[in-house]
């Protein structure tokens, strides 16, 4: 029997690293996955350790990698797709990152934020960037490992330092320090990127006080990224896919036309519309940036950030121990005849889209005698699709008003939080066959990018439904729930 070719994803996320091995049509070949530490050294600020994410990563790649290889599955080549924002500074000769990374939920840089906004700059940065001022993104966050490390700034300016988020942090350990580069998607991500004239803008360097000595350089998401060093999976594998997790979930649900839209909810939740070659700025808090980019063609997205999704479910089993697997919520869920005038509004690192406020945090209201782990399991998926509906309200007064929303990620596994989602969108949901998006997105790009597929319509398709989720929620139940919730979030924000 022939070798079959397959393709390697390495998902690089917030709270776990994992890589998938597909088959060309899309099936799951071999699966690995590894937890590592979250650290919270501050209120408000959340980093991880750059060497357990290349401990976590190169050991789930090896073990997919050989469960494929005992299969009977030769991998052609590796799309890595990762968690956005999330900035790391290291040595350019010995690759060892001078400070721990600093995850895209931080917050420390809220105060310089503030500053640059009183100071009218966002308008500027919006108009070049997409992006609004926020300590989420990448350049406040460099800026600050250069200003906190002694001598940090000093080793940028002569060249010593390099900066990369994720993706370019594991292409250089890969290749073994070989290539340090970025795709346009995961630049248009760090307010440092021109995403109009496709590269990094001196403006704005200026601005943040980021030296363009340390940048990385930046390509195609399906394109050259060097072959890994034969040292690590027992020959040389080319990686020819990069992306960023929302927009590496775009390509896997097929989003490739003007006005298809799909939002993803693992740790946090996005929404990220199509909007072909118009780059559309927002005049409601969104955030304009790149789908992906091919042949040096972008395709850009309207995107609305949520910071926290599941990870509200995470805080239920981890932090008040009141479920004991995130699978419950559902079967909690479903007990309820209502929800019991409970809401959660999980501001834990403040407020994303279409608020934008970093001092915000979590607050539950209508909390009763009666109010028990149900209630609170309720609140937390709920949570979800609210804040989906404040996206998609924000997305129509931008004038645009899509039809059906693909989803994906863990929580989606939840039918009750499907149903509820298209109930308070008043909008059809859809769920594909293949749950792992992002991790597919990832492959299918390297297979673009390695001429494993000939064209984006031989890849969507491959998009199967699993389930259409259709709304049945009369508009006084769907006015009265969003009331509630939108007096949550205004006394959140007041408080």
């Amino acid at each position: 029997m022939a070798e079959q070719r397959g393709i390697l994803a390495i998902d690089q996320g917030t709270t776990s690293s994992r890589a998938i091995v597909f088959a060309l049509d899309g099936t799951v070949v071999s699966v690995s996955q590894r937890e590592f530490r979250q650290i919270y050294p501050a209120d408000g600020w959340v980093e991880h350790d750059p060497e357990e994410i290349w401990a976590t990563t190169l050991a789930v790649s090896q073990e997919a990698l050989a469960e494929a290889g005992a299969a009977g599955v030769s991998v052609a080549a590796i799309g890595i797709t990762n968690q956005r924002e999330t900035t790391v500074v290291w040595d350019r000769d010995t690759g060892k990152p001078i400070y721990n990374a600093i995850v895209w939920q931080d917050r420390r840089t809220a105060d310089v934020c503030r500053a640059l906004i009183e100071a009218g700059a966002e308008a500027d940065v919006q108009a070049r960037s997409g992006l609004l001022l926020d300590p989420y993104f990448s350049a406040t966050k460099a800026a600050w490992i250069l200003d906190n490390v002694e001598g940090a700034r000093d080793r940028a300016e002569r060249g010593n330092l390099v900066f990369g988020t994720i993706d370019s942090f594991l292409i250089w350990r890969l290749t073994g320090g070989t290539v340090h580069a970025t795709d346009a998607t995961n630049a248009s991500r760090t307010n440092l990127y021109n995403i109009h004239q496709g590269d990094w803008d001196d403006e704005l360097l200026e601005q943040f006080q980021v030296p363009r000595a340390v940048l990385p350089q930046v390509r195609d998401s399906a394109g050259d990224y060097g072959a890994t060093d034969p040292a690590l999976f027992g020959g040389p594998i080319p990686i020819r896919g990069v992306a960023g997790d929302q927009q590496a979930a775009t390509v896997g649900q097929a989003c490739f036309n003007p006005g298809d839209i799909k939002s993803t909810y693992g740790t946090g939740c996005f929404v990220m519309l199509n909007t072909g070659e118009d780059a559309i700025t927002s005049s409601n808090r969104l955030l304009t940036t790149i789908a992906y980019q091919l042949d040096g063609q972008p395709t850009y997205a309207l995107e609305g950030s949520i910071f926290i999704a599941g990870a509200a479910v995470q805080w239920l089993r981890d932090g008040l121990g009141v479920i004991d697997s995130a699978s419950q919520t559902q079967r909690l869920a479903e007990s309820l005849d209502g929800h019991g005038g409970v809401y959660l509004v999980p501001a834990f690192t403040g407020l994303g889209a279409p608020h934008w406020n970093p001092s915000a945090r979590g607050a539950v209201f209508g909390l009763t005698r009666d109010s028990g782990p149900a209630e609170f399991a309720r609140a937390a998926v709920e949570a979800s699709a609210y804040q989906t509906h404040d996206l998609l309200a924000a997305m129509a007064r931008d004038g645009v008003q899509p039809s059906a929303l693909k989803v994906d990620g863990g929580m989606v596994q939840n039918s009750w939080l499907c149903q509820f989602l298209a109930d308070i969108l008043d909008m059809p949901v859809d769920r594909p066959q293949v749950m792992e998006t992002t991790a597919l997105g990832a492959a299918y790009l390297a297979g673009l990018g390695a001429d494993l597929y000939g064209s984006l319509n031989e890849i969507a398709a491959q998009w199967q439904l699993d389930q259409r989720f259709e709304p049945t929620m009369t508009d006084d139940t769907r006015d009265r729930l969003l009331d509630g919730w939108s007096r949550a979030v205004s006394a959140t924000l007041s408080f």
